[in-house]
């Protein structure tokens, strides 16, 4: 049979380059087995002469061996490749695919020989990648896998130029038999594993079937929770059952997805060419364990940060990318607008309105309708934040979501949850120049085609896009640590809500961001960015910012935050000339050597840019603050960065897994690169005059967050007591005074989330407190905490706020 497929294989390879369109997905090459000194075969679903020459076309490729080949071994003439199943005939008759034979003297002869170390790579060929529907007739009486060859043609016509070919982690046979033997049980079981695998694999990459739209809508109708909030409504409202339950199916309508697999394939194509065009390239990282995880049975929720509404589309095409189903996309009711709303609609897309308050039968039916899907089999992707952040900040996650996701959980779902936490980063963001105007007091402008059609007219090469998956938090295994009976809570029906569930939605919400920030991907423009914007002119000499940034990152290489930071390729010189490129800094010529500045124009624009990374330099930059005052020792450095912590974890979600450790290695690399000394006979920390330039830049970097910090603590000690509002409203004045005194040009100076977050963190670790007028008052912890962020302020901005606020 294999002489024949290999035979029919190179016949088809021909006519199958003009109809066959393959997207590969590949295993890292570490984990592919060492194909020049060990023996490799594959697995694959079905003996398939057009799937054996689609395989042949990518390994040779990917300097893959030749899956028509026959390989010796100890004298045994054995074909590369082995068919779990033959094809069926017309007749409908099904042969021996030899598999079991195969694979059992595979067993055999590393059994009998312990030295070889043959490997098997499962490849699964799937052609198009069309989940079917629930009420089809397919979906009664079954799909052949093996269909017969008239079948096979029909399939390769019309979903050829969309097939997805995936190699898997290669499978060690030695160990194999060395643990479970030579047996027929066992090549019967590895063969089991082999299909189970297959189906998996096919299952995360198409998703599950999708169901009939009405019918889906009358099962949720159905469900009694909505059956008791349609009577509520037809109560309070004084309507008939009927008409409250045509509210319900409207609200249906405004919100449920409605994927079509055609607009999928479209879209795919479509945004294929337009990031080719917008983007130099997209950087994937971290994305293997994302795939085992689907692969595995589990059920993924992505909660990806929230930058630009070009999110919604680089996720979903990534995802799709790596081989696995699209998901289902929470969206902004703004978004639901024609005709892109239905375009959106038609990819995934479910629209959620921003409050749910005052509208029970809404909340109700949208909590039905996401428990559905999590039951069905689906992925989901939600922005935690709930909307876009103007500043480049991660923002304090809404956790409303997350809540309905767990008490989905409490409905008994069958299957594994996991979120998986993103990272997105750009070097250019296309809304940012809106997000300034908005954080200095313009109105926010709706969504609408007009501005769709003003914004491809600016389109232009914005360098790269960054999609990082930071470490995914499975949700059991949470549950099970943390509330060991949650089990008990479970009730198919009625969606409960335990005690335990806000502070467990709370705390998993603020671990989520922790591992998104975990993921940060460092670019050209956000070390620029770090650069220029710690000097108050934002200006550098040329020389200078390229041995800082240099710096910089040497510093993120050699001391990293965390594995799954991502550091650009390149040195200083080769993103200095990147950023030219994209017409991101200006060159000014200078007798003494160039100088280079961010365009007029854009110096605040490009604080958001800073935004993203700015947890990453916050400790060094802290240490470099304190030391730029006086010597310190090891433990006074660390009592500091640990005061600060609480505040700098909130507002930047920095939170190193090993904060001693961590300080440690940074003072040993700033040492090593000269910008450091250790006195030994006093055990004390100090500048190195020769490095003091370079120290007191990254010195800079914390200047802002030091800032709005004295701002608000200084107006705590030096004012009676004052309403949490009459304090916001004080800083923000106090914050536009100093901005226009010391030319602090951030635009995070207008942002009033930042003075919020702050105080309701000095009030959860009970630096504040509320008296019976409910005013802020001050515990006798808080003045020690004044003295340590004056200390590490600027001297003038410090003594300008003294003065102020006398």
């Amino acid at each position: 049979m294999f002489a024949r497929l290999k035979l029919l294989a190179a016949l088809l390879s021909w006519p199958l380059r003009l109809l066959v369109r393959c997207h590969v997905i590949t295993v890292p090459k570490e984990q592919l087995a060492d194909t020049e000194n060990n023996p490799l075969f594959y697995i694959t679903k079905v003996a398939s002469a057009s799937d054996l020459a689609t395989l042949r076309k990518v390994c040779l490729q990917q300097n893959l061996p030749d899956p028509t080949d026959w390989v010796e071994l100890q004298g045994e003439q054995i074909p590369r490749t082995l068919f779990l199943e033959s094809a069926h005939s017309l007749s409908g008759r099904q042969r021996d695919s030899g598999a079991l034979q195969q694979g059992q003297l595979l067993l055999q002869l590393h059994q009998q020989h312990p030295t070889l170390k043959a490997n098997l790579i499962p490849v699964s060929v799937n052609w198009g990648r069309a989940p079917g529907k629930e009420a089809s007739v397919r979906a009664i009486v079954g799909e052949p896998v093996a269909p017969n060859w008239l079948r096979k043609l029909m399939i390769v016509l019309i979903s050829g130029r969309h097939t997805l070919l995936q190699f898997s982690r290669a499978v060690d046979i030695a160990s194999i038999a060395r643990d479970y033997g030579s047996s027929t049980d066992t090549a019967h079981k590895m063969l089991r594993m082999a299909r189970f695998h297959f189906y998996r694999q096919q299952l995360a990459a198409n998703g599950p079937r999708q169901p009939d739209r009405s019918a889906l809508f009358n099962a949720l109708l159905a469900a009694p929770a909505v059956r008791q909030a349609i009577e509520a409504a037809a109560s309070e409202q004084q309507i008939s059952v009927s008409s409250a339950r045509l509210q319900a199916k409207q609200l249906l309508e405004e919100i449920a997805a409605d994927p079509r697999e055609s607009t999928i394939r479209v879209g795919e194509r479509f945004l294929r060419w337009l990031f080719a065009r917008l983007y130099t390239g997209l950087q994937i990282n971290n994305n293997q364990q994302i795939r085992e995880l689907a692969q595995r049975g589990h059920e993924v929720v992505y909660l990806p940060c929230h930058r630009s509404h070009m999110d919604y589309l680089l996720l979903s095409y990534v995802i799709y990318q790596q081989g696995l189903a699209s998901p289902h996309i929470a969206a902004g009711i703004n978004l639901n607008f024609w005709p892109i709303g239905k375009m959106f609609r038609r990819g995934g897309a479910f629209f959620i309105r921003r409050s749910f308050s005052g509208n029970k039968l809404y909340s109700v039916i949208f909590r039905e309708y996401l428990t559905q899907l999590f039951r069905k089999g689906y992925a989901v992707k939600y922005y935690s934040e709930g909307g876009r952040s103007r500043t480049g900040r991660l923002l304090a996650p809404k956790t409303g979501m997350l809540a309905m996701t767990l008490q989905s959980m409490l409905r008994g779902i069958d299957r594994p949850v996991t979120l998986v936490p993103v990272y997105l980063g750009y070097e250019h963001v296309m809304e940012v120049s809106t997000y300034l105007r908005e954080l200095t007091g313009s109105q926010k402008t709706g969504e609408s085609v007009g501005g769709i059609l003003k914004a491809i007219g600016k389109l232009r090469n914005y360098g790269f896009g960054y999609v990082n998956f930071g470490e995914p938090l499975s949700l059991n295994q949470y549950l099970n640590q943390r509330v060991p009976d949650w089990k008990s809570a479970i009730n198919p029906h009625t969606p409960a809500k335990p005690d335990w569930l806000n502070p467990a939605v709370a705390d998993i919400a603020h671990t989520v961001m922790l591992r998104i920030n975990q993921a940060a991907a460092v670019n050209s423009i956000t070390l620029l960015a770090t650069c220029l914007l710690a000097q108050p002119q934002h200006l550098l000499a040329e020389r200078q910012l390229l041995q800082q940034m240099d710096l910089y990152l040497r510093m993120l290489r050699q001391v990293p935050y965390h594995n799954n930071v991502t550091i650009c390729d390149g040195d200083a010189q080769a993103l200095l000339a990147h950023a030219v490129r994209l017409d991101k800094v200006e060159q000014l010529a200078d007798p003494f050597g160039n100088l280079i500045r961010f365009a007029a124009e854009d110096q605040q624009l490009m604080s958001y840019y800073r935004n993203n990374i700015s947890h990453l330099f916050i400790a060094p930059s802290l240490i470099m603050a304190a030391l730029v005052h006086q010597p310190l020792s090891s433990r006074q450095l660390l009592d500091i960065l640990a005061q600060l912590q609480p505040l700098l974890e909130h507002e930047l979600y920095y939170a190193p897994a090993a904060p001693e450790a961590y300080l440690t290695e940074l003072l040993e690399f700033f040492q090593q690169q000269g910008l450091l000394q250790l006195d030994k006979h006093t055990a004390l920390w100090q500048l190195n005059d020769a490095e003091r330039a370079s120290a007191e830049l990254l010195a800079q970097c914390s200047d802002a967050i030091l800032i709005r910090y004295g701002m608000i603590l200084h107006l705590l000690r030096s004012s009676a007591p004052m309403a949490q509002d009459q304090l916001e409203l004080r800083s923000h004045e106090l914050a536009l005074r100093l901005a226009r005194l010391h030319n602090l040009n951030s635009p995070e100076f207008n942002d009033k989330k930042l003075f919020v977050t702050l105080i309701n963190t000095l009030k959860a670790k009970c630096y504040l407190s509320l008296n019976a007028q409910q005013q802020l008052t001050t515990s006798n912890d808080f003045a020690l905490l004044d003295q340590l962020v004056l200390s590490l302020m600027p001297a003038a901005v410090a003594a300008s706020i003294a003065q102020i606020s006398e």
